[in-house]
């Protein structure tokens, strides 16, 4: 990394902050169109039109098409592979939660990596890592438990099952990430992801997709440029400040999707969502301390 861009940590919490607004946007314009539009149809017109800004990008990066090279396709798939199935988890758990609380159990995927480092890649298991994963159960306990119980919560259950899946899916295709990364370029992790993903949407084709109004179609379009866009963001954050600076601001990306269920869906945070806010980013905290080294390159 240049050292002139790591001494502008001011211009990367900019973009960090930035990425975190565009992706909850993406989540607000795939939550608008979930009554009407099939997560599969969703996820293909989200993945289609985040590679037009993902291209661009690494055009002006000189990274296209030179940079998708692979000497390692096998890990290419199973990293997109599990890309793909966490965002059709993801967006049929936005279906039917509210966008906060679908994002805040998404910041469960870097527990899961500290366990997956621990059960896959040998890594140790210490009190830190313990105390982490414990406080970040215990403010999942509390959000859920709650709504465990009676057929008017089974919907919002199974949007929270969906919700930890995503996180669990996320975390499988990032420790794939740590791997492939030694020898593949961010760009072309990126690139293949997305199109994985497009073509995992196609593929739901024949199960039926729905007829498109323009406002529809529009907010489609728009989820994937702002998804594609987000990933630009968040590659650039990294660039101009360590991930060690970073991760503070992974928290302030709570505040945009509060702010988007109050104000678009007249959906108040509830008092169980804030009750688990301190336990879970305490948790997420403990973790990223251990795994600070890792940069987050192009997820979701």
């Amino acid at each position: 990394m240049p050292q002139d861009a790591v001494n502008r940590p001011y211009v990367g919490i900019l973009l960090r902050v930035l990425s975190g607004g565009l992706f909850t946007g993406m989540l607000v314009c795939i939550k608008a169109v979930s009554d009407a539009v099939p997560v599969g149809q969703s996820v293909f017109f989200r993945s289609l039109f985040a590679l037009l800004p993902i291209m661009v990008f690494l055009a002006l990066r000189r990274e296209f098409p030179h940079g998708l090279a692979t000497r390692r396709p096998l890990g290419h798939a199973l990293r997109s592979g599990l890309g793909a199935a966490a965002m059709f988890a993801s967006f049929a758990a936005v279906a039917v939660l509210p966008v906060a609380e679908a994002t805040l159990l998404a910041q469960l995927t870097p527990i899961f990596m500290a366990l997956g480092g621990v059960l896959l890649l040998g890594e140790r298991f210490t009190r830190v890592r313990a105390l982490a994963m414990g406080l970040a159960l215990c403010g999942m306990a509390v959000l859920v438990l709650p709504n465990v119980g009676g057929s008017a919560q089974q919907g919002q259950l199974m949007g929270y099952l969906l919700a930890v899946m995503s996180a669990l899916l996320t975390a499988g295709a990032l420790l794939t990430v740590r791997r492939i990364s030694r020898t593949e370029t961010t760009g072309s992790i990126a690139f293949y992801f997305i199109l994985v993903s497009a073509l995992a949407g196609l593929a739901t084709l024949p199960l039926g997709w729905a007829s498109l109004s323009p406002l529809t179609l529009g907010l489609l379009v728009l989820a994937g440029l702002l998804g594609g866009a987000a990933h630009i963001a968040m590659t650039l954050a990294f660039r101009y400040a360590e991930a060690s600076r970073l991760a503070p601001f992974e928290y302030l990306a709570l505040i945009w999707p509060v702010l988007a269920d109050w104000f678009l869906f007249d959906i108040p945070a509830s008092h169980y969502f804030f009750l688990a806010l301190p336990f879970m980013l305490a948790g997420v905290a403990l973790a990223a301390l251990e795994g600070r080294r890792f940069k987050w390159p192009l997820r979701r």
